[in-house]
């Protein structure tokens, strides 16, 4: 990769942001760069912004999901807005860059019985209860999967059910749980997690002493559940539901920790599909 790029430099600058960001970013800009390389332009002084949107409209081409190539292009506005403060370009091409409009895919939500059957952990090892635990608190709170891994044990309350988690941008928020979240993690922190090795102060560790990634979150879904799930899935479950049950969208907008509005609007619209299939199916005249 040529040095004009200055790699090393965007992701040391990146380092205020989640670990999945950074590396998504940084390979990101970089196969856009290899992509450039075609067109015999070696840096970042070269590319203009029709250059950014050809290679936009090519990932659509490849049939990439909507949201990779939102992500793709939000990668490439933060790496050239960083260009041009660190004095690299004079002008920003990627400036108000957005990916191509598309038909996106609404979330997928978990049917109640997929959630009771992800619930239903039986057995009473430290894993079981550990698996428990860990499913339990994705449906009561909608973390991130990032989030929940990277829970410390004093994030959770459980006199006052709650947990603190840390979110996108270093953001705090402390979230409810319900009863059956309480009796999960109290059966996991006071008789399982002390007989698996880990760092002392996290909440959900591995068999490899280590601290609970999102590939081990995906394992216990895909141990528990009756179909191929992702930790995702119970995180728009849990936002559905409340909209569905009448909570307000700002409201979940908080529980979520989404920093706009527009990001949580998403689920009104699944809300509704779930609400017309309903109507389909049981009115007599539908």
């Amino acid at each position: 990769m040529p040095a004009d790029w200055d790699l090393p430099g965007f992701a040391a600058w990146l380092s205020g942001r989640a670990q999945a960001t950074r590396k998504a970013y940084v390979g990101d800009v970089v196969a856009f760069a290899e992509w450039m390389a075609r067109s015999d332009v070696d840096g970042p002084d070269g590319v203009d912004r029709l250059h950014l949107r050809r290679y936009l409209a090519s990932l659509g081409t490849r049939r990439l999901a909507r949201a990779t190539i939102a992500r793709k292009a939000a990668a490439l506005r933060c790496y050239f807005s960083w260009q041009v403060r660190q004095g690299h370009i004079g002008s920003d091409p990627a400036r108000s860059l957005r990916a191509p409009a598309g038909g996106g895919r609404l979330p997928r939500v978990l049917s109640h019985a997929e959630v009771a059957s992800l619930l239903d952990v039986t057995g009473d090892t430290p894993l079981d209860r550990r698996d428990c635990a860990v499913l339990e608190l994705l449906d009561a709170a909608g973390l991130r999967v990032s989030e929940l891994c990277g829970l410390d044990r004093g994030d959770i309350d459980l006199r006052g059910r709650t947990v603190t988690v840390l979110g996108k941008g270093s953001k705090q928020r402390r979230l409810p749980i319900h009863d059956g979240a309480v009796a999960a993690l109290a059966a996991w922190l006071s008789g399982g997690r002390d007989e698996m090795d880990g760092p002392p102060e996290a909440a959900f560790v591995n068999q490899r002493g280590a601290r609970l990634g999102p590939r081990d979150v995906r394992r216990i879904l895909d141990r528990r559940g009756t179909a191929p799930s992702h930790p995702h899935a119970v995180r728009h479950t849990y936002a559905t539901h409340l909209l569905d049950g009448g909570a307000d969208l700002r409201v979940v907008q908080e529980l979520l920790g989404h920093a706009s509005l527009a990001t949580t609007q998403v689920y009104t619209h699944v809300s509704k599909e779930r609400l017309r299939t309903v109507y389909g199916g049981t009115h007599p005249r539908a």
